[in-house]
């Protein structure tokens, strides 16, 4: 039987990379090594690593029109990501992101400009064939209408037996107080450094163990903490952890979240244990730091 596709719900966006040597100075004249543009937005690029991981996904998003568009749709296309849930605003500009990436330090500087795309809605949600899907992810953003939309899931599910649920999980990756009402939604809650840094949390386990309150019982609460690895806390309340694999040599560390995010949620789609899911993402995270784009992690 084909297996069923995972969903992945939040932003695309044009990211335009300019590589140089160290970050310039202020007020300098500083030669790129080189420059390239890229399909970016954080499930946009969880949707890229699925594909390359041999997931079937589907994207789904807002989309203007322009040059900028028709790039990213032939670069959705080229890694096999399905393309029904796209939703057109014919009149909004497409949002970019300019990246200064330190080739010497392996550091990433990001300029985002989002500019008056909405974000996909509750009612653009109710087009969404849930059948068709295993596990949907959402990139918190438009946090009261993504709400909307898992308890439309959380309905469905009750309906039918448990071989036939979709699974859910939720990203909190920006410290603002109105994503926060989604920790308490979702089968897996990945939480990022810097939000849990706004908790006042110094470490991942820190952040999981007092995560755990938020989220709902029976969830998954899963920290990554950069070179520290990363820890979780699943419904047993056993802590997790799994250390870092950083490559020889940093080379791009542009959407190492997401790589991590991506391959996490699979693994779980896939019925590995937490232990294995979370060593798994921080292995293929690793290696997506050790080359530019996706290409090499697999």
């Amino acid at each position: 039987m084909e297996e069923k596709r995972i969903l992945c719900i939040g932003l695309v966006c044009l990211d335009i990379i300019s590589v140089v040597d160290v970050y310039p100075l202020e007020d300098t004249d500083t030669r790129c090594l080189s420059q390239r543009w890229q399909r970016g937005g954080n499930a946009s690029n969880s949707c890229t690593v699925l594909s390359l991981l041999g997931a079937p996904c589907a994207f789904m998003g807002s989309l203007a029109p322009g040059h900028a568009a028709d790039f990213v749709l032939a670069d959705l296309r080229r890694y096999a990501v399905e393309l029904t849930h796209l939703v057109p605003h014919p009149e909004s500009s497409f949002p970019t992101s300019i990246v200064i990436s330190s080739a010497s330090r392996g550091t990433r500087t990001i300029l985002h400009t989002n500019r008056n795309l909405p974000d996909v809605t509750a009612q653009d949600f109710e087009q969404v064939d849930l059948t068709q899907y295993k596990w949907i992810h959402w990139e918190g953003r438009n946090a009261a209408e993504q709400v909307k939309m898992i308890q439309r899931v959380e309905e469905y599910n009750r309906t039918c037996p448990a071989h036939q649920r979709v699974s859910t999980s939720v990203e909190v990756e920006k410290p603002r107080k109105e994503l926060y009402q989604l920790f308490g939604y979702g089968d897996v809650v990945f939480v990022s450094k810097d939000v849990a840094k706004d908790f006042g949390f110094h470490s991942a386990p820190e952040a999981v163990k007092g995560l755990r309150t938020r989220v709902r019982p029976g969830a998954t609460v899963i920290c990554a903490w950069a070179e520290a690895g990363a820890d979780a806390l699943g419904p047993d309340g056993e802590l997790v952890h799994s250390d870092a694999f950083p490559p020889e040599t940093i080379v791009d560390t542009l959407g190492a979240g997401d790589t991590f995010n991506a391959a996490v949620l699979l693994a779980l789609s896939r019925g590995q244990r937490l232990q294995e899911a979370l060593a798994f993402g921080c292995q293929v995270a690793g290696r997506k730091c050790g080359v530019h784009g996706y290409d090499g992690i697999v």
